[in-house]
């Protein structure tokens, strides 16, 4: 949420609408699954109606547990099998370049993701073609669904193996919005090759019983006393969140 508050808030150049034509930079989630984030912040944003965020995964809902272009125009491409997002930016980033227009590329892609070969494809690519309107960010919370990444495919050095691949590589704290600006202006006036920023976060941030819990990855299930604990972890009460809750139903 806070790597998606800050491109959203402070770097992305929007659309006016969901039109192909408009002059705007592109994000593409590439970690897929991570869709009801961006979906909050396009509500947040107004660019969908912010009632909408309760039909997701419904029957019927263009709000669906991946983000799909045909239904959702906002997204950029359907993404979810991972490693592909990541492929499709470096293309719009060429294509972008190739007709001459100013507008950036940011694709955000999970730790576990990397473990994809076409990922190192990729980012090989874009680096061979020196991309540079082109900003990968990795939210690099070491977990995924099953255990830690080092447990399933190791992947440090991170940042040693994207320069080995021609990249400009940062690290920062991805929860300090300072921080991801910073980055961001620097990858803004990088040249010659593309930038990652590698955002180490914590998986489940603010809820005491998620942080750094990998079963909490994709489950959806919580009971009253789970939401009643997160929302007092948040500096939230019951009654507040059930005030905002009913304002956007309503």
């Amino acid at each position: 949420m806070d790597i998606l508050a800050t491109l959203y808030g402070w770097e992305l150049t929007l659309p006016s609408r969901a039109d192909a034509s408009d002059a705007r930079d592109r994000f593409v989630l590439s970690k897929g699954h991570a869709c009801p984030a961006l979906y909050a912040t396009w509500a947040a944003l107004g660019l969908i109606a912010p009632q909408s965020v309760t039909t997701l995964r419904k029957l019927g809902s263009p709000l669906q547990g991946h983000p799909h272009v045909i239904d959702m125009p906002l997204a950029e491409t359907s993404t979810g099998s991972l490693g592909q997002g990541f492929s499709a930016a470096v293309g719009m980033a060429l294509g972008l370049r190739h007709q001459k227009q100013a507008d950036r590329v940011y694709a955000l892609l999970g730790d576990g993701e990397l473990q994809e070969g076409q990922v190192w494809e990729a980012a090989m690519s874009a680096s061979h073609h020196g991309v540079d309107n082109l900003c990968a960010i990795v939210d690099y919370n070491k977990l995924q669904s099953d255990d830690l990444n080092e447990k399933i495919m190791a992947l440090e050095p991170l940042a040693v193996r994207w320069r080995a691949f021609g990249w400009h590589a940062l690290e920062i704290d991805g929860h300090d919005l300072e921080a991801i600006k910073g980055a961001l202006d620097t990858a803004r006036n990088t040249g010659g090759r593309p930038t990652v920023i590698i955002a180490h976060t914590v998986k489940g941030k603010g809820v005491s019983y998620m942080e750094d819990n990998a079963p909490w990855h994709g489950s959806v299930k919580l009971s009253q006393e789970d939401i009643s604990k997160a929302l007092q972890d948040l500096s939230l009460d019951n009654a507040t969140a059930q005030d905002w809750i009913d304002g956007i139903i309503n």
